[in-house]
């Protein structure tokens, strides 16, 4: 495989350490394939499709972590039904404010998290014992007689679990591909999704076979035992998860290791420069905090978490529908169940095409309408089924996660930084959030839906600007290098 290219060899404007080349006056004529090293182009796709196995093997921990992440945050809202509030003898917006403690916690520590993170280079380590210490104070929750006592757990929890989404979106980002980060980021946000069905489906076993269990209330166990399982699997995600390319050993042979790392300094990402230096961190802290539109991605993905505000609250819109607490739970899971599916085929589809914008659009807009649906009335099945267009909407969310990931670059200094500062941001979506389904809005909720509406529209405002900016960057791209005579570099999916 041999053509011309003029000047030095890049990629997005940087020298490529891929190609051997000899300079002429004014081109390169570039003499080795780049695959050479792993025996040719057919070895070295036989390479990275041992790779993915292997690590589609060991990620899909991630996807349980995240399932006990997401039922540890929001499980709080089933124990309302059995008696939460009465028991810690809460008023007004007190159990509102019990949940926004958890995302100021979480605020406050995504960035520090994965800059730490990039730092030692151990998620393997480090990401588990995270889960030990969120899953102990999960279980604390259960302990607390008094407000103030599950507002510090629910803050520290929120603190720790920090760690986790950004983190596991980080190392995902360090060893897939664009055209494979969607599916990817589908399959772990699968997880918060799967958790909202079966939390509830588990709760209500929970709540229905232990109510004064050893005169303990049945909210109680609720939290001691999700607590106390979040610990056990911990203890697995030790030995199971991946660290970085460069420092994972041990289940990857040398070739495929090697393979690992081409494949993302392809994608020019320089994995090589996940130095331990201060220095390194703290530039990619300034990068990343001086990149508007990495602000711009943050400020659109927490217009999206506020449309999502249902998700905290969802066993109590399902309540208005007029079941007791036991079926209210298990009607909670079809909805999410089917999100689930629709967003993992919806992301197969966007990078298959290499479309994010309209797919966006497209799980937004109904959602949407589901929204405009539980506004409209309070018939018992229209309700319910504007609540399974509502939760496929998270569809749209993770494909705006993979669509900013993508978007964001280029040193995994600045990727640590700049995705858990969209998060860090996003979380502020989540803290309103909590404010805008107090009871006395209930059952019917009209205002809380056209808060949700109006956060989903603008959210879509915000992302075809986004599309529209990505588009010039490229087609500017694509005169500069047709106008030098260069190859093709970076392009951003739009």
């Amino acid at each position: 495989m041999a053509h011309y290219i003029s000047s030095e060899p890049q990629i997005n404007g940087e020298a490529s350490p891929l190609l051997s080349h000899h300079s002429s006056d004014d081109e390169v004529f570039i003499v080795q394939d780049p695959d050479t090293e792993f025996g040719g182009t057919e070895a070295r796709k036989n390479l990275e499709r041992s790779l993915l196995r292997k690590l589609d093997l060991r990620m899909s921990i991630l996807i349980l972590i995240y399932i006990l992440n997401y039922i540890d945050r929001n499980n709080a809202a089933a124990a309302r039904l059995r008696g939460f509030e009465e028991d810690l003898h809460l008023k007004g917006s007190q159990f509102a404010t019990i949940l926004s403690s958890l995302y100021i916690g979480y605020i406050i520590m995504q960035i520090p998290s994965n800059m730490f993170l990039n730092y030692i280079g151990k998620p393997s380590l480090y990401l588990p014992g995270c889960m030990v210490i969120w899953g102990v104070l999960s279980m604390a929750t259960g302990t607390t007689t008094s407000y103030f006592g599950a507002l510090c757990t629910r803050f520290f929890l929120g603190f720790v679990e920090a760690a986790f989404f950004p983190g596991a979106l980080f190392l995902i980002s360090v060893w897939y591909k664009r055209d494979e980060l969607s599916q990817r980021t589908a399959y772990l946000s699968s997880g918060s999704l799967i958790a909202n069905a079966t939390g509830s489906l588990i709760a209500s076993g929970i709540l229905g076979a232990t109510d004064n269990v050893f005169g303990v209330a049945a909210w109680r166990w609720l939290f001691f035992i999700e607590g106390g399982l979040t610990v056990l699997v911990a203890a697995f995600a030790f030995f199971c998860l991946p660290n970085f390319p460069e420092t994972s050993s041990g289940w990857l042979t040398p070739a495929e290791r090697m393979v690992a790392i081409r494949r993302m300094e392809e994608e020019n990402t320089t994995i090589t420069s996940n130095s331990k230096e201060l220095r390194v961190q703290l530039n990619g802290l300034i990068s990343a905090v001086s990149d508007p539109r990495v602000w711009w991605l943050a400020a659109t993905l927490s217009c999206l978490t506020l449309s999502l505000s249902f998700n905290a609250y969802f066993p109590s819109i399902m309540a208005t529908i007029g079941y007791n607490p036991t079926i209210t739970l298990l009607l909670c899971a079809p909805p999410w169940f089917v999100a689930t599916a629709i967003a993992i085929a919806l992301s197969r589809h966007s990078d298959r095409t290499g479309e994010r914008c309209w797919h966006i659009t497209f799980t937004m807009c109904i959602g949407i309408l589901g929204f405009t649906l539980a506004r409209s009335t309070m018939n018992a099945t229209i309700r319910y089924i504007s609540l399974f267009m509502m939760a496929q909407s998270y569809a749209g969310h993770i494909c705006f996660l993979a669509w900013a990931s993508g978007s964001v670059s280029q040193t995994p200094a600045k990727r640590a930084v700049a995705l858990a500062l969209m998060n860090t941001i996003s979380s502020l979506g989540n803290v309103f959030g909590s404010y805008i389904w107090p009871t006395t809005w209930g059952p019917e909720y009209a205002p809380s839906f056209a808060i949700c509406t109006f956060a989903s529209a603008l959210t879509l405002a915000m992302s075809w600007m986004l599309r529209k900016h990505l588009a010039t960057l490229n087609n500017t791209a694509a005169k500069k290098e047709a106008l030098n005579n260069e190859a093709e570099g970076y392009r951003y999916l739009l």
